[in-house]
């Protein structure tokens, strides 16, 4: 079964947010820890290293990208277990992104928002982070990790025409 793109584009008044949410059967604490604590990170996205709190900068490996790359990750905000801001530079340019959590009857929702200045190249953006939630959610509960392959380019349209409608 081929998986369904989620992500939702807002404009705001300083660009464009694309928005993607995934919901756990698990408190917002334990969410948190797969989002912040370095062994469980890179179960799914990568390992970091370095003193994390706001305004400090650390290193994060991104490992399951070609030649796993190192970038810097600037702490904008930290408040657990609820929000999480970042700032990461790549070869790619700056990406904003902000973690948010919100708990309800033992279910948490996750909401990654990615601040854009530019639409440019969503629909290359927008299939990476269905990739990345959904190697959380595998990492999460033990399935199979997906194959990237189903995600790009298949979702590429459905991305780009978010900038349209």
């Amino acid at each position: 079964m081929s998986p369904t793109p989620t992500g939702r584009l807002f404009r705001t008044d300083t660009g464009s947010d694309l928005v993607l949410r995934r919901t756990f059967r698990a408190p917002a604490e334990d969410v948190w820890a797969s989002l912040t604590e370095s062994d469980r990170t890179a179960r799914w996205f990568g390992p970091w290293e370095g003193d994390a709190a706001p305004g400090r900068t650390i290193k994060v490996q991104l490992a399951y990208e070609e030649q796993t790359p190192w970038c810097d990750l600037l702490v904008d905000a930290c408040e657990p277990p609820r929000r999480l801001a970042v700032s990461m530079t790549d070869a790619s340019g700056t990406w904003r992104m902000e973690l948010l959590l919100s708990e309800a009857n033992g279910v948490t929702e996750l909401r990654l928002v990615q601040h854009l200045t530019t639409e440019d190249g969503i629909g290359e953006v927008g299939p990476g982070w269905e990739y990345y939630l959904d190697m959380l959610v595998a990492a999460r509960d033990g399935s199979p990790r997906p194959d990237f392959g189903a995600y790009y380019p298949a979702m590429k349209p459905y991305f780009d025409d978010l900038t349209t409608g």
